[in-house]
């Protein structure tokens, strides 16, 4: 296994997903977490964990992506861009929940051909994209 360059964490306190609140380690992140109305929420302020997860994963795409062009010599338009979009419903099993995330890559001025390509690859080197398509063990450990 190779060797893990950069480590982080968040906390979350309070009623989680409904009224909660979450921290990074080092305080960059701090947001009030609330339910979505769709959700049963009351419409309060806030974000909630499907609206991050779909923030992090369209920036790591577009990264990977960048990096796939880059590799490839292909230069990106400035206004390139990524939309990670993430449903959030019952398992049909019924023992819990799971999130359906969708990726759009926007490549304007890039032939779609290569603009495929690159996106295809990128679905390969994007961190996210490989945990949700494999099998990533998460350990789980009570304190």
């Amino acid at each position: 296994m190779s060797a893990i360059v950069y480590t982080t964490s968040a906390t979350a306190t309070g009623g989680g997903r409904n009224h909660g609140h979450a921290v990074s380690a080092d305080g960059a992140l701090d947001v009030t977490l609330t339910l979505p109305k769709a959700m049963g929420g009351d419409g309060a302020p806030g974000t909630n964990p499907e609206q991050l997860f779909a923030a992090g994963y369209s920036a790591c795409f577009l990264g990977a992506l960048r990096f796939v062009a880059g590799k490839k010599k292909v230069q990106l338009p400035d206004n390139v861009s990524v939309i990670a979009e993430v449903g959030f419903g019952p398992r049909e099993d019924g023992t819990g929940f799971r999130v359906e995330p969708r990726i759009f890559v926007e490549l304007p001025g890039v032939a779609r051909e290569v603009a495929e390509e690159l996106a295809a690859e990128a679905h390969i080197v994007c961190p996210y994209s490989h945990a949700l398509r494999t099998t990533t063990e998460v350990a789980v450990t009570v304190r």
